[in-house]
């Protein structure tokens, strides 16, 4: 989980970054995010991911959780490392990320209002949906999200008297709001990006179709066992043929 999660924080500021050079700087985009650089850029923001999830082997901070029935990261161990991981692996992430969107906010509106045309970039269509795509991703991470690094927050500042004080209701609530943002990112895509809601209708098709055709399968075989008879019918039918033909001297 600490893996995905983090990964996940770190993919989306490097998305937003991206998005923030495409929009923002045009003219230098393709310098900057050439094919060499965006490999780089992908191997540095897992190799990241990796680093930060190593001091949670050595503080031991991964155990058994009884609220949430799973092993996952406890708050209450040690407070100076949740801070630490509050902060660099969601408060600081998400005002980068913030920064880059009221940017392209900013530039958006500008286009948006501009009257006299001049050679100032101008935004795509297709390039304002991926951006407000990614953008309400990001939108929703942060709110599925935070509640749970308050929470860690509060627990840290005083472990001993905080812990307790927090209702186990509260923290499974937060607990499984956060992991439940992965399933939304399907739904978000296919809100808003035409391709994803295409290949979703194909694989509904698809898979209707494939339904259909087991159930037709299912109910051919089904008919042709009621339409042949049993063995043990057949067998009866046999000995009374037997018998009619003894006693009619055949």
């Amino acid at each position: 989980m600490g893996l995905s999660v983090i990964g996940s924080v770190f993919n989306i500021t490097g998305i937003a970054i991206n998005r923030f050079c495409y929009i923002c700087h045009s003219l230098r985009y393709d310098r900057l995010y050439s094919s060499k650089n965006s490999l780089c850029c992908v191997f540095l923001i897992w190799m990241l991911t990796l680093v930060a999830i190593v001091p949670n082997l050595c503080v031991g901070t991964l155990q058994y959780d009884p609220r949430v029935y799973s092993c996952t990261f406890t708050q209450s161990v040690s407070s100076a490392y949740t801070i630490a991981v509050v902060v660099f692996h969601f408060i600081v992430p998400m005002l980068v990320v913030i920064f880059c969107y009221l940017r392209i906010w900013a530039l958006v509106l500008q286009v948006r209002w501009r009257v006299k045309p001049d050679n100032k970039p101008k935004l795509k269509p297709q390039d304002f949906r991926n951006f407000v795509t990614m953008f309400v991703v990001f939108v929703l991470f942060a709110i599925c999200w935070a509640p749970l690094n308050f929470i860690g927050l509060l627990v840290a500042s005083n472990p001993v008297s905080m812990a307790p004080r927090i209702p186990e209701w509260l923290f499974v609530a937060s607990y499984y709001m956060a992991y439940f943002n992965s399933c939304l990112n399907a739904i978000i895509y296919g809100l808003l990006n035409q391709n994803f809601r295409q290949e979703y209708r194909k694989i509904i098709v698809s898979l209707c179709t494939t339904k259909m055709f087991f159930a037709d399968s299912s109910n051919h075989v089904t008919n042709k066992i009621k339409r042949k008879p049993s063995p043990l019918i057949a067998n009866r039918n046999l000995i009374k043929v037997d018998c009619l033909k003894k006693e009619g001297g055949w």
